[in-house]
């Protein structure tokens, strides 16, 4: 029985009952989004959000916000697909594309996997480290496994691994947003930090990295698949009810999300900018920063969110690598097997030394060169009739979508030229 399968006959009740129960009915149907969310706040955000904030003060804060408006678009248009046609993005690729395009898809979304796993276990690992000062090799076999463990909810249905990553979610998202409280913000730069603008070329690819680290190809990829079979729509009202919670789940998700970036680059402009603390573009610099500048607490609420952030980006990562094989490929390996496949390179990098921070960079790179394959099929499938039925795109949202995905593959090619070229 596959993922699907599972979440399908866990529903206990049909879409026209849950409507009955009015928000009752809408709370139940909740919770893709959040695990979708989980992926726009991992170790990679934190990376790029905090050196965003400490090197250029609130300049940048408009990009998180723009991400994050792009992320829910995006994501609505994943979690459509999924609800309109009964199937993941994945299938539907393998359905309308050439045998050795779809293999090329399959290929770079399965390195899109791999470099996202390397971000999920490199900022457990650390955050192992700042808390309990066990080894990186040592703390990356323990987020492993602590994904390994989290997976494995789903042979209960889809409802205990959603909550096991809300709640992991909310650790995260208690740990920035109470250091945000307590510190200091500029008001008058924060709202001119809203302003589009830039300082240079560096701004410019700090910028490009910000999205890069926020609007992620493997939950593109997995958000259909949360959607699909999970609650079947019997008539046109089933159906309208479930876009209405969707779009809800989705705002709540996405807008927690953004809540956790924003938190990020406001404590780091507050606390950092114009200052001579060092290595605020590292983690462990990040954690000794917030120690010296505000207190223990703010320091230790930092490394225990991404901790829960590094655990729960690495499970929703090996559900979307289950996804993704299943989907482009029509096989299945065992969840152990796909588990220890990702996570072999992630334990590689913390064997031999590579500075953590570093590899969390080059991963943000390579999941740059994987979002168009992921966005524009995306854009490409929800914008067709005898796809999705009456609830294909209107033209307005095709539009959007369409000028969003240029942005998001203009600006990544950018990223990638500066990482490689310039």
């Amino acid at each position: 029985m596959t993922s699907t399968d599972t979440a399908a006959a866990a529903a206990p009740v049909s879409v026209e009952q849950l409507r009955r129960r009015g928000w009752r009915g809408r709370l139940a149907v909740l919770g893709p989004a959040f695990v979708a969310a989980v992926a726009y706040v991992d170790p990679g955000n934190f990376a790029t959000n905090f050196s965003a904030g400490a090197g250029y003060g609130y300049l940048l804060v408009w990009v998180i916000v723009v991400a994050n408006l792009m992320a829910m678009l995006i994501q609505s248009l994943s979690a459509k697909l999924g609800l309109a046609t009964g199937r993941n993005l994945p299938e539907l690729c393998r359905e309308h594309l050439t045998p050795w395009r779809n293999r090329f898809m399959w290929a770079q979304a399965e390195l899109v996997a791999i470099a996202t796993d390397l971000a999920e276990v490199i900022g457990g690992a650390v955050a192992l480290h700042l808390l309990f000062g066990i080894p990186l090799f040592t703390g990356g076999v323990i987020t492993g496994v602590i994904a390994f463990v989290l997976l494995g909810l789903q042979s209960r249905g889809h409802r205990p691994f959603e909550r096991a990553i809300v709640f992991l979610l909310a650790i995260i998202m208690v740990g920035l947003v109470s250091t945000l409280l307590r510190t200091d913000v500029d008001g008058p730069a924060l709202a001119a930090g809203l302003v589009p603008g830039f300082d240079g070329v560096g701004s410019l690819v700090l910028a490009t990295g910000i999205l890069g680290a926020t609007v992620m190809p493997h939950v593109i990829y997995l958000h259909s698949a949360l959607t699909q079979g999970r609650l079947v729509a019997r008539s046109p009202e089933d159906t309208r009810f479930l876009l209405r919670v969707g779009r809800t789940d989705i705002a709540l998700g996405m807008g927690v999300a953004g809540l956790v970036n924003l938190s990020m680059l406001v404590v780091a402009a507050a606390l950092f900018a114009g200052t001579d603390v060092p290595g605020t573009d590292t983690l462990e610099g990040i954690f000794a920063g917030l120690g010296t500048e505000l207190d223990a607490v703010a320091a230790y609420g930092f490394a225990i969110a991404l901790l829960a952030s590094g655990f729960a980006s690495s499970g929703v990562g090996t559900y979307a690598g289950q996804v993704i094989m299943a989907g482009f490929l029509r096989r299945r390996i065992p969840l152990l097997l796909r588990r220890l496949l990702t996570l072999a390179p992630a334990l590689l990098v913390l064997g031999v030394g590579i500075d953590p921070t570093q590899a969390l960079v080059l991963s943000q790179v390579v999941l740059s060169f994987g979002i168009p394959f992921a966005l524009v099929p995306l854009v490409w499938l929800t914008a067709r009739r005898e796809v999705m039925g009456d609830l294909v795109n209107h033209r307005v949202t095709t539009t959007a979508a369409v000028v969003v995905a240029a942005v998001v593959v203009g600006l990544n090619a950018f990223l990638i030229w500066e990482a490689f070229v310039a």
